[in-house]
């Protein structure tokens, strides 16, 4: 298998500052935002979202995180026994402009999955989407608002992210 490097830290670092800018450009004062990570590595990009939005803001959005591996349309495809984590969702989803994030965008079924999770809470005035890299290759038509790095890759490759969960370390490599 070859790997290739795509982000180091340093380029994993910029693309969440540039994110973070793009959230705000969208969502002016910050007033009503609430980030909800997807589990797994979309909590772990969220939180240094967070992280970058509560420095810039001076107060820290509303944070949770979200399991979707019940709703999504092929978890019978991928196991018999979907190993499901925890969703923590601490606030009012409700008239909130909430930011789902995710570490890749590819078919797009993983935030179908989240937004039919998230609407099973309440209703926020928007859904919205920033992912870290985009892979390209929707089978659904969804499409990031927020996008660390875009790439066009060949369908027998895989991206791969790696994150610290706890730090800032991590690089993006692609896979052959």
């Amino acid at each position: 298998m070859n790997r290739r490097l795509v982000m180091s830290a340093a380029d994993i670092d910029l693309a969440i500052q540039r994110i973070a800018l793009q959230i705000l450009e969208r969502n002016h004062d910050g007033g009503s935002l609430a980030l909800v990570g997807i589990h797994t590595c979309g909590v772990y990009v969220a939180r240094r979202i967070h992280e970058k939005l509560t420095a810039r803001l001076g107060a820290a959005p509303a944070f949770g995180s979200l399991d979707i591996n019940l709703y999504r349309d092929d978890w019978s495809l991928r196991s018999q026994n979907p190993v499901v984590k925890t969703t923590d969702i601490p606030f009012v989803v409700d008239d909130t402009n909430l930011v789902l994030v995710d570490d890749v965008i590819f078919t797009g079924r993983t935030i179908r999955a989240a937004m039919d999770a998230i609407i099973d809470y309440g209703r926020p005035r928007t859904i919205q989407l920033a992912a870290l890299v985009d892979r390209g290759g929707r089978e659904l038509p969804i499409q990031p608002d927020c996008v660390g790095l875009a790439v066009g890759i060949l369908p027998d490759e895989r991206i791969r992210v790696l994150l610290d969960p706890q730090g800032s370390a991590g690089e993006v490599v692609l896979e052959s």
